[in-house]
């Protein structure tokens, strides 16, 4: 599968030292995904989730939003590459995606719409080896009002193991795992 992209954005890149100051902070708004029936179908597949709004575009014309929509996890599932291209942690041995605290999805994507996100840190906390951010991704879809997705992701950034800086150790205790 390819992934249609717009942007030539580059990601900020910072040293682990620097994650404290990204509280509170926008990472600014990502490139953009086109989402494809293709894609919808492959991802279908892959998730055993092949609801007729999805994948039949003749009967998704006549239904609720006139033609087929992205699975909402499809739409989740962008939150990596969307993510990643707005921040480089130059000095990180490890990202650990330890997972999301809450996630909406309040208007469908129509098939054929380019999707984007706005990343705002919301915490950066020590934790064993280093540092978790906590990051709500808004996505938006082009020609969609209201948001697509609304995602708080956790992270962790972990620093290399045995480092005698202050990440190497932040919170104490065993590696996150």
């Amino acid at each position: 599968m390819t992934t249609n992209t717009t942007s030539s954005m580059s990601a900020r890149s910072i040293t682990m030292a620097d994650l404290p100051d990204l509280a509170g902070t926008s990472l600014g708004t990502s490139h953009r995904v086109l989402i494809t029936q293709e894609q919808i179908a492959l991802f279908a597949d892959a998730t055993n989730d092949h609801q007729w709004i999805h994948v039949d575009p003749e009967r998704a014309a006549t239904g609720p939003f006139g033609s087929t929509i992205a699975h909402g996890y499809l739409t989740l599932s962008l939150a990596v590459e969307l993510f990643f291209r707005l921040l480089d942690v130059t000095d990180c041995a490890q990202v650990i995606n330890y997972g999301l605290d809450k996630v909406r999805f309040p208007a469908p994507v129509p098939v054929d719409s380019s999707v984007g996100a706005v990343a705002d840190v919301t915490a950066v906390e020590p934790c064993p080896g280093g540092y978790q951010l906590a990051v709500t991704l808004t996505f938006d879809a082009a020609g969609v009002d209201r948001p697509v997705c609304v995602a708080q992701m956790i992270l962790r950034y972990l620093g290399p193991v045995g480092s005698t800086d202050s990440t190497s150790n932040a919170a104490g205790g065993d590696r996150a795992r």
